[in-house]
Parts: C-alpha cells; sequence; structure tokens
C-alpha cells in the first residue's frame, strides 16, 4: 500500500506538471516581457511553502543572469517594502491567491508602482484581479491524502519558476562564461571557466628559444618541474614542444640526441588551446588524446602559460 500509495504521489505531481504545461499561453510571454525589461530586480515573493519555493526561484534567477532577491511578505509589512522600487518587477506565488500577507501587500505595490506578476490557481482570486499579469496554474490536485499540503501546486510553481528563467537565459544570450562568472566556486562553474584560469604560468613554465640544446630544454623542464617545454621565438611567439615522451624516444635512436637543437626535434603541429577555451574543454580533449600539457596562447599566438593535466584535473 505504501509503495502504491508513493508512486500515486509522483503520479499527481508528474500530472499537474502537465495541466501547467498545456496551460502556457500569450501570459507567459507578457511576464517574460516583463522579466526581461525589468530595470533593476525581480522580487519574488510567497508565504508558507510557496514561499519556500520562491526563494528556489529568485536563486534560479540570480545565478542564470537576471537579477533577483526573496522577500517575505510579512517582512515586507513590516519595513521591507523599503527594498522594492518601481524599477524592480515582482512575482507574487499564491496557489489560492486569496494568502493574507500577499493580499495585503498587493495595494502597497500599487502604489510603489512597481509591475506585478501573479502566479496562481485561481483566476477569481484577488491576487488575479489585481496583478498586471496572471500566470494560471489551473486546476490541480494535491498528492497529499487530505487534498491539503502543498504539493503538487508547489511543484508547478517550481517548473513554472524554472520555465521563467531558462526562456530568460536564451533570450539575453546567456553563456557558459556567463554561468561561471556567477559560479566561481562551484565544479559546474570552474569547468565553464577560461582556461586561462588554471594554467602554470611565470617560473611554473618551461621556455626555450629554438636554438637551445634537447639538454638546456630538459634542464628547464627540471627547474619549472614541468613536463614539457614550450618552444617561443624572441618574441614570445610559440613554435612547437618539447616533452618527456620526445626525450625518451629521441635517446633510444640517437646517442648525441641531448647535444640537438630543440627546434629539430619538437612537436610543431600539437594541440593548443587560447586563453578564452574552457578548462573543462581543454580537460576533454588533453583525456581524449592522451596529452600531459598543453599551450595556452592568446589571439596572436604569443605563449601565456601551460595547462597540465595533473593541475586540471585536480583544479576541476
Amino acid at each position: 500500500m505504501t509503495l502504491e500509495y508513493g508512486r500515486l504521489a509522483i503520479t499527481a505531481e508528474i500530472t499537474a506538471l502537465g495541466i501547467v504545461r498545456d496551460l502556457l499561453d500569450d501570459s507567459f510571454l507578457q511576464a517574460l516581457d516583463r522579466l526581461e525589461r525589468c530595470q533593476e530586480r525581480v522580487v519574488v515573493s510567497g508565504m508558507g511553502k510557496a514561499g519556500l519555493i520562491g526563494q528556489k526561484i529568485a536563486a534560479t534567477l540570480a545565478s542564470t543572469g537576471t537579477p533577483a532577491f526573496f522577500l517575505h511578505p510579512a517582512e515586507a509589512l513590516h519595513g521591507d517594502l523599503g527594498m522594492i522600487t518601481p524599477r524592480d518587477v515582482v512575482l507574487l506565488l499564491s496557489n489560492s491567491g486569496e494568502s493574507e500577507e500577499i493580499v495585503r501587500l498587493l495595494p502597497h505595490l500599487r502604489k510603489l508602482g512597481a509591475p506585478v506578476i501573479g502566479v496562481t490557481g485561481n483566476r477569481r482570486s484577488t491576487l488575479a484581479a489585481h496583478a498586471d499579469t496572471v500566470l494560471y496554474l489551473g486546476e490541480i490536485a494535491e498528492a497529499c491524502p487530505l487534498g491539503l499540503a502543498p504539493t503538487a501546486t508547489t511543484t508547478a510553481i517550481l517548473a513554472l519558476g524554472d520555465a521563467l528563467a531558462v526562456c530568460l537565459m536564451r533570450r539575453r544570450g546567456f553563456k557558459e562564461t556567463d554561468y561561471a562568472a556567477v559560479h566561481p566556486a562551484g565544479a559546474l562553474g570552474k569547468k565553464v571557466s577560461p582556461v586561462l584560469a588554471y594554467m602554470r604560468q611565470g617560473e611554473a613554465v618551461a621556455r626555450v628559444g629554438p636554438a637551445a640544446t634537447v639538454q638546456e630544454t630538459l634542464f628547464a623542464m627540471t627547474r619549472a618541474r614541468a613536463g614539457a617545454a614550450a618552444v617561443v621565438d624572441s618574441t614570445g611567439m610559440f613554435l612547437g614542444i618539447f616533452c618527456d615522451g620526445d626525450l625518451r624516444r629521441g635517446l633510444e635512436t640517437d646517442a648525441a640526441f641531448l647535444q640537438r637543437r630543440v627546434e629539430e626535434v619538437m612537436v610543431v603541429n600539437c594541440v593548443r588551446a587560447l586563453s578564452e577555451d574552457l578548462a573543462g574543454e581543454v580537460l576533454a580533449v588533453m583525456k581524449e588524446r592522451r596529452i600531459a600539457d598543453v599551450p595556452i596562447l592568446d589571439a596572436t599566438g604569443k605563449l601565456l602559460g601551460m595547462a597540465d593535466l595533473k593541475g586540471l584535473v585536480v583544479s576541476l
């Protein structure tokens, strides 16, 4: 019985998602227009369980390019209304559309001049009557056996908030680099950060000129504690790379290999990356090609640093 009822509860929430999906209409587009034109921030507010969902919606908006914050409606009525300006857009969440704190907010928001987007399951509610744009959830049966605890309705509100956020991302052309800018400490953010942030540079990079011998190149690698050396000209332009594997293969066939000029034995057509390339993508190429070191260049071809496999794996 418990297992079967658990499945029924999840089915009820799936049904709720289908209802809210099928009810999307021009009001959704109007809400997107208002949010996209918002000059300051999106203020999300809701009471109880809807408020908890509102906190997540505000966080999702803020992390995907739409400045937003959550405002508790009761706190708003005790001074926090001062956080709202006419340049903001307010997103009010209430399935019934009659939550006391939300209803009491409406006339004050009207005085402030902030546009209101209402999310409700009741077309005849006070919220629906006073909001500038209404997103209707539809008639949703809760998964709760009493039909009282917000369950399916909060799932529907959450999905609607996510839909608004991702549509705004597409409208604004929000890119992986933008995502990384607001997620600098997260694993996902690191992977979509420029490889420039994780490359070896300065004394940690072995650099030699084309006339250097293999032995001199090996000494440079030792000093830098690196598995490869970049060969550059006098202006810093990248010419090629020489790595540990090249040294071992050369010594097997040439007794005088250490005295060869590095320009004679370096790899010219090697894998390389630009400074703005994403760290996660560079790491994927290194793993696929089984490469331990990749030179990082600027747009003109000058060497900026080196990305090494171990360093990227640890960092990302």
